[in-house]
């Protein structure tokens, strides 16, 4: 059986060496909304057999469950003691005995990264310029660059005007075949702050000789300053040179001379993977998704090195474990490694000569589901299924998220969400047979065995809403069936429909005011290396 720990025995462990996995496990809007620990790692109950492995992979660590006292935390723990998980501990009282102890409580996800840029913003004084001086300068046509920091997906949402996408761990690597010239000026933004920060930092730290400034708030700053952003956009960095990545290389012995970044060889990898019941060991390789995809280390996870620094809590979700980063010439990596030691992780690694010599693996891995394979669901294919709504036969459940949904999803179809499918249940027909598709299919196989547990007649219609439009059948819009509320997911300030600057300027402040919450936490280990 899972132990009660205190809040005040939960603290000791935040300030001690050893390893610990601290996972919160409410939906991440709740997570983020109604308040966690720093270092509570967003692990939702509905896909604890999906990310518990990647998470914490040594079965052996220190695991803490917290939730907002509603009581999730005794069948995550049944479950994880069903896998083989030791030493499993719940925080009594969950957050509010925490806070009524008088602990801080962090609202957002994401959190210690985005505080970690806050705290890189106030030690190093990271220059940077407001969206009124940059919006002149672009309409003078001064000699000047703005390199967009976040992955292309968010930077095609929207991005600052002649902005080229170039991601965080790429700065560095590819700059010098964007900008030749000495006296451009070189302006990161991101769509708020931490990036931009961290991204103009990187350059400055890497000792590229321009004037580089961070874009102060962001798309955020720029929006709320009246500016208007570009949708769709295709500038990307170009490939890299000779040159540019001989300068690149100058860069990376820099960072990995000032910030001490370790290297280590093959052999020291495969003994440390040895030593996986002693010590947590997470592999990850920094590179962009296409090139991960088209042959990377065996094992290895993907983790784009700027989306990394930017949301550790994603990928690491064991505080104090070994972390080894991998890439192609180790530019990337010394990069992303500089920042982790910064961060206080305390044994970062770079894999020298990553994938040299071994037989790599394509493609990106499936989701290991912890249960095992689980129950066998018959499918259903579109036109099937567009025959069995029609009738009243079936009912479908949608387990996508609910931004998802808002966007697109097949008519008739429910939104659910996994944990909660007890009030989807409730809200279909009881006769009905249960159909469940999703963007994420392992997660909707998991709900699927869920209800024919529960003895429910369930298929799987596994094309989503590609499929099904793809079979020449519309799609609908719109939060027209919620079975629960929708706090599933945190919302970002622009995915919003209403009250759109209010939500960027809420943001902004709340990313600003970490730096003291921070300080009055005291369980944060950012290090700060003066140049």
């Amino acid at each position: 059986m899972a132990t009660a720990i205190s809040p005040d025995e939960l603290y000791a462990w935040l300030k001690d060496d050893e390893e610990l996995a601290l996972l919160d496990v409410r939906e991440e809007g709740d997570f983020g909304a109604s308040g966690h620990l720093l270092f509570a790692v967003c692990l939702p109950l509905s896909r604890l057999e999906l990310d518990i492995g990647p998470l914490v992979p040594r079965k052996k660590a220190r695991v803490v469950l917290c939730d907002g006292g509603e009581g999730l935390t005794a069948a995550a723990a049944a479950k994880l003691e069903d896998w083989g998980y030791g030493n499993v501990s719940v925080l009594e009282g969950g957050v509010p005995a925490w806070e009524k102890a008088g602990y801080v409580v962090f609202r957002g996800v994401n959190v210690p990264s985005k505080a970690f840029g806050e705290f890189v913003e106030h030690q190093s004084d990271t220059p940077n310029v407001g969206p009124e001086e940059l919006k002149e300068m672009i309409d003078r046509g001064d000699n000047m660059v703005v390199l967009d920091s976040r992955p292309w997906g968010e930077y095609q949402r929207m991005n600052i005007p002649t902005g080229i996408d170039c991601p965080g761990a790429e700065l560095a690597y590819r700059v010098h075949d964007i900008v030749d010239d000495p006296d451009r000026t070189i302006v990161v933004n991101c769509a708020g702050r931490t990036r931009s920060i961290i991204g103009a930092q990187s350059l400055i730290n890497a000792g590229v000789g321009n004037k580089i400034f961070a874009l102060r708030n962001g798309t955020m700053g720029w929006a709320l300053a009246g500016f208007d952003l570009e949708h769709g956009s295709d500038r990307k960095f170009p490939d890299v040179t000779d040159k540019g990545s001989e300068a690149a290389q100058a860069c990376a012995a820099r960072v990995t001379k000032r910030f001490g970044v370790k290297k280590i060889d093959r052999a020291t990898l495969e003994k440390w993977q040895g030593e996986t019941d002693k010590r947590s060991l997470f592999v990850l390789d920094v590179r962009n998704p296409e090139e991960y995809a088209a042959g990377h280390l065996p094992g290895s996870i993907h983790a784009p090195g700027g989306q990394l620094v930017q949301a550790t809590d994603k990928w690491c979700g064991t505080l104090r474990s070994r972390i080894v980063l991998v890439d192609d010439d180790g530019v990337r990596a010394a990069m992303t490694a500089s920042w982790l030691i910064q961060m206080g992780w305390p044994e970062v690694a770079v894999l020298e000569n990553g994938l040299d010599g071994v037989a790599l693996e394509t493609g990106v891995p499936e989701a290991v589901s912890a249960a095992g394979a689980g129950a066998d669901i018959e499918a259903i294919d579109a036109a099937g299924l567009k025959a069995a709504l029609d009738s009243g036969e079936a009912a479908l459940i949608d387990l996508s998220t609910s931004l998802q949904y808002r966007a697109a999803h097949i008519p008739c179809a429910c939104w659910g969400v996994r944990a909660r499918l007890d009030q989807a249940l409730a809200k279909v027909p009881d006769g009905a047979t249960l159909v469940f598709t999703g963007s994420d299919m392992p997660l909707a196989r998991l709900a699927a065995a869920d209800a024919a547990e529960a003895g429910r007649d369930v298929r799987l219609f596994e094309g989503g809403n590609a499929g099904w439009k793809a079979a020449g059948f519309d799609l609908a819009e719109g939060f027209e069936a919620l079975t629960c509320k929708n706090d599933d997911v945190m919302y970002k300030a622009y995915d919003h429909t209403e009250n759109i600057e209010f939500h960027m300027q809420e943001y902004l402040s709340w990313e600003i005011g970490l730096v003291d919450l921070i300080e009055k936490d005291a369980t944060a280990r950012f290090r700060h290396f003066p140049a």
